[in-house]
């Protein structure tokens, strides 16, 4: 079968696109295979439908080209339901006799006395969510803008001989211990464990990330008030001994003491830059945490604090040995944007 001209690039991106109909895809393959002159039936064979189907878009596309690749208007009752009404209905609450905080397609439903699946279909179309939730959290600190600048900064270009640690701890690490020895994982089943535990204690692991490297100084400690805090600084001072330290860490009380400022004001190459208040996220650190969290900590099973700090250790000199640097990519400017903080000017407009 003959292509029409400049068909064929088409032909081939519709095969190619993950944004087309899978049909489409489909019948733009069935007409190159006929362009290359297979047989119907082996066609068929390799896109896994009847002989009939690929002769119908075959002669299709003999009569009308791309165009008769699509659709055709369907017979039957056009829609009578506006879906617009459908997502506007939506985004109102749900009367208080439901009780419930959001609508599912099946309330909507009966609520709007039309079917489920076309309350579905208008969300799809939309993009509507009813039973996805999100959370955010505004910063109010009036020192927000000079904070994120000073932080993304530091991040994007680091001070010359100096080093940028992200400095914070990790509070109320629990040490469970599952009730029944773990299952191990096989092939078509996943690992298992039971649903209860024991609990044995709590552990805090203070942290110092070096982003440049990803190397971490750390600390198991039994509580994080500032007394550890203090300790902890001195252990980063002597890692890293006659070389100026540039500490990135959140507002917790513990971190603003009176020792605390004593002793960095006793230790000059000591530098701390603050995150935003409710802006803990910019510290890279907390990265570094979720990464221990999900490796070491979530499904690990520990019959003591101690056995659980030494399980923290063992992953830390394990990831020491494979760090990689972490990097920052976002612009002071893009995150104050979007926060909706950044002092509007006239080229704005």
């Amino acid at each position: 079968m003959a292509l029409r001209d400049g068909d064929r690039d088409e032909l081939v991106r519709l095969t190619r696109s993950t944004a087309v109909r899978a049909g489409l895809a489909l019948r733009a393959r069935i007409v190159l295979a006929a362009a290359r002159g297979e047989a119907n039936e082996h066609i068929a064979q390799s896109v896994g439908v009847s002989k009939v189907t690929v002769l119908k878009w075959r002669s299709r596309y003999s009569r009308h080209g791309l165009a008769g690749l699509a659709d055709e208007a369907r017979s039957g009752r056009p829609r009578i339901v506006d879906h617009r009404e459908v997502v506007a209905a939506t985004l109102r609450p749900p009367p208080k006799k439901y009780g419930v905080t959001h609508w599912s397609s099946r309330l909507l439903g009966r609520h709007l006395g039309i079917g489920n699946k076309t309350v579905a279909t208008a969300w799809r179309e939309y993009g509507v969510q009813p039973w996805r939730v999100e959370t955010f959290k505004f910063s109010t600190d009036p020192e927000l803008v000079a904070k994120v600048t000073d932080v993304v900064g530091l991040y994007l270009a680091p001070p010359q001989n100096a080093i940028v640690l992200c400095v914070d701890e990790k509070s109320q690490i629990q040490a469970l211990d599952r009730t029944a020895p773990m299952l191990p994982m096989q092939p078509g089943l996943p690992e298992r464990r039971t649903h209860d535990y024991k609990r044995h204690g709590t552990s805090t692991l203070f942290a110092a990330l070096e982003i440049a490297t990803g190397k971490v100084t750390a600390a198991c400690k039994p509580r994080h008030r500032h007394q550890e805090f203090l300790a902890f600084l001195k252990q980063v001072a002597r890692a890293y001994p006659d070389v100026a330290l540039h500490l990135v860490m959140d507002n917790y009380a513990a971190h603003k003491r009176i020792e605390i400022r004593d002793w960095l004001a006793a230790n000059p190459r000591v530098h701390v830059h603050f995150t935003p208040t409710s802006g803990s996220w910019l510290n890279l650190v907390e990265v570094w945490f979720g990464i221990i969290e999900r490796q070491a900590i979530h499904r690990g099973s520990f019959g003591s604090v101690k056995d659980l700090n030494a399980k923290i250790r063992a992953f830390i000199d394990g990831w020491n040995d494979r760090c990689h640097p972490f990097v920052w990519t976002k612009t002071a400017d893009e995150i104050l944007k979007k926060a909706n903080r950044q002092p509007t000017s006239n080229t704005d407009h």
